[in-house]
């Protein structure tokens, strides 16, 4: 089951998604339900949760399209994006990939949720929008070997990342001010545990993403051609900062496609999920 958080009377409420039974509040599990997505990973209540959902009746679950979901939660600690992270998308913009992470990072300002609106803000002329692989960190994570960083990500989602790429161009140092307007950062509408993404692939690396536009311009590549691993990047970060349960890290883009108002972003990642966002004047 994937963790999710549904608006209802304009209040996000947790929720667990079953492929088959649909949605159920966490609330109608367990007298003392956490309040949010982001307890439910630090308090390392999930499995606890998934159990009680499966010996939940069926009148407990609400089917998933009657529903609207939004961002998993508001609040993490941080937020890391990492640039040029795919050899192919470097050389689409005629950049070599770094030889460390290009990383940078996001306020929880950025983050907006599946359907919400992306603003183009008014400084922009040239707006991207880039489907990407996020990691959601499960627990205190510092100075993590690369062979265990994995241990330590409790899921992935999927994500867009926005740039104000004629912002960045003007200067490389205009990186965080060309990735932090409102609208910034779409992610959910689930987390896909670990275990269970791995009942689905073979490795992390089997993983396909993509950006799309109005369903037909995409850019896709697979997490085997990053050029640094999920685990490197958790491994490495964790020994910038310390990583705390429900951060996010944004692991890179297979391509990033300009956007404009009117048009629909989507990210794409089969066996975790589709992020679709409409686009608008800021």
């Amino acid at each position: 089951m994937n963790l999710a958080t549904i608006d209802h009377h304009g209040h996000g409420v947790p929720v667990l998604v079953d492929p088959t039974r649909g949605v159920v509040r966490l609330d109608r599990l367990t007298d003392d339900a956490p309040a949010d997505v982001m307890s439910v990973i630090e308090d390392e209540r999930y499995a606890e949760l998934v159990k009680a959902a499966g010996a939940a009746d069926a009148d407990a679950f609400e089917p998933t399209g009657s529903v609207r979901f939004t961002a998993p939660y508001r609040r993490p600690h941080k937020i890391w994006g990492i640039g040029l992270n795919y050899v192919a998308h470097a050389a689409d913009l005629s950049e070599s990939v770094p030889e460390e992470p290009a990383s940078f990072i996001k306020g929880d300002h950025t983050i907006i949720g599946t359907g919400d609106a992306i603003p183009i803000p008014h400084q922009s002329e040239r707006t991207t929008a880039e489907g990407e692989l996020g990691l959601v960190i499960g627990r205190y994570c510092r100075d993590v070997s690369e062979a265990d960083a994995m241990d330590y990500v409790f899921g992935v989602t999927t994500v867009l990342d926005q740039t104000a790429e004629d912002i960045l161009q003007r200067n490389p140092r205009f990186l965080t001010r060309s990735k932090n307007f409102p609208g910034f950062f779409s992610f959910g509408p689930e987390i896909v545990p670990m275990a269970t993404l791995l009942e689905r692939f073979d490795t992390i690396g089997d993983v396909e993403v993509s950006t799309v536009v109005n369903g037909d311009e995409s850019r896709t590549n697979t997490v085997e051609m990053m050029r640094y691993s999920p685990a490197f990047l958790v491994s490495f970060h964790s020994a910038v900062m310390p990583l705390y349960p429900g951060d996010v890290i944004s692991t890179g883009t297979p391509g990033a496609i300009h956007v404009r108002p009117g048009d629909i972003a989507e990210c794409r990642i089969p066996g975790v999920g589709q992020l679709v966002n409409p686009v608008v004047a800021g």
